[in-house]
């Protein structure tokens, strides 16, 4: 087996860590981190906790970014030396312990050139995830099911904060709906790659034996927003029903009516919440999470109209995104990239980190060419 060319792959690593600096700007991170850092002394900060809350939240996200890009620098003058000493003396294992650490870094400058493909408006912030069962009966149910653990799963294997917001149980197997909080940088601008319909094929757990069953599952990924960017909604526009928070099959978990469904009479969206302890929790986060969905329906209708206008109408994300065959091969397929896994088990286990990186290099693609 040949030896690694360190001198060749270390120049690599410089190479493309000095793209995705420039693309970066890690001078104007450090000027924010320096801002921010002023403004989280100040002695009134506290005075508004939710300005409060916004400022260090920003500080955290811009020092974690200003951390990741200054610590590959460290790591790659750290491996030279690494190198330079292994060859004076001879020490195969410290040879060893360099090539993995050049894999580390490559995979870790990867990931790096990913989150610079990141520039919509909304990309950086927290995010908002709807599963919805489809067609399908229980085998669609318990698929939707299926999917919230393998979001948290990937979220968990991240070190990502999450949040359950609302559960729907269906009477039989799995969920009708639930929708949960991604708390990190970048979760909206990562995970709307996974917005869609995602497809099921396997062998029926439910029905007659040796029947394959088809079922679907869509994903719906929306930005948290700021209270500054959300929408006024007039009263008389809302209708709001509160009932008991309800566990598997209908069992009552809760001896208070505070779960809370929120209506949007001219457009019909609904946006439940359960999860919080009170009623007034509830009725505040199902407002924000209706308001943000009103600001990108009208985003949307914006720059449909402008496309409608131009007279290029183009659907640049079909509804089904994904297909999961779980009978004969076993296989999980994205439709638009051709990104594939051949072990369903572990992507349903929150290795999905292939298919979020191959879709944000797609989606980038797909704007350079609009």
């Amino acid at each position: 087996m040949a030896s690694t060319d360190f001198s060749e792959e270390i120049r690599a690593l410089r190479a493309t860590y000095s793209s995705i600096e420039a693309v970066s700007d890690i001078e104007a991170i450090r000027v924010d981190v320096a801002d921010l850092s002023e403004q989280a002394g100040a002695p009134d900060l506290w005075d508004d906790p939710a300005e409060a809350q916004k400022v260090t939240s920003k500080l955290s996200h811009r020092q974690a970014e200003l951390k990741r890009l200054e610590s590959i620098v460290s790591r790659i003058d750290d491996l030279e030396v690494m190198v330079e000493l292994a060859a004076d003396e001879a020490d195969a294992d410290m040879l060893a312990d360099a090539d993995r650490e050049l894999v580390s870094l490559q995979k870790a400058l990867q990931d790096l050139e990913v989150i610079t493909l990141l520039s919509g408006e909304y990309d950086e912030r927290a995010a908002v995830v709807t599963i919805r069962s489809g067609a399908g009966g229980d085998d669609a149910t318990d698929f939707a099911e299926i999917l919230l653990r393998m979001y948290l799963r990937w979220a968990e294997r991240q070190g990502y904060s999450t949040k359950v917001m609302d559960t729907s149980y269906a009477e039989g197997a799995g969920i009708k709906s639930a929708t949960f909080e991604v708390e990190a940088p970048y979760a909206y601008g990562t995970l709307s790659v996974e917005a869609g319909t995602h497809r099921l094929a396997r062998i029926s757990p439910f029905g007659s034996a040796d029947k394959r069953q088809t079922s679907f599952a869509a994903v719906e990924v929306i930005p948290l927003m700021e209270e500054a960017q959300q929408v006024d909604i007039p009263e008389n526009d809302i209708r709001i029903d509160v009932f008991r928070s309800s566990g598997p099959g209908g069992q009552s978990v809760n001896t208070t009516d505070s779960a809370v469904r929120m209506t949007h009479l001219p457009t019909g969206i609904v946006v439940s919440m359960q999860n919080e302890k009170s009623q007034i929790q509830n009725r505040a986060a199902a407002m924000r999470v209706l308001q943000t969905r009103l600001l990108l329906q009208q985003r949307e209708e914006a720059a449909a109209k402008k496309k409608e206008l131009a007279g290029n109408i183009t659907a640049s994300w079909g509804d089904q995104i994904r297909s999961y065959f779980l009978y004969g091969q076993q296989l999980v397929k994205d439709l638009r990239t051709g990104h594939e896994e051949t072990q369903p088990d572990a992507v349903f286990d929150g290795a999905i980190d292939g298919f979020i990186d191959a879709g944000i290099r797609w989606r980038a693609g797909q704007r350079a060419q609009a």
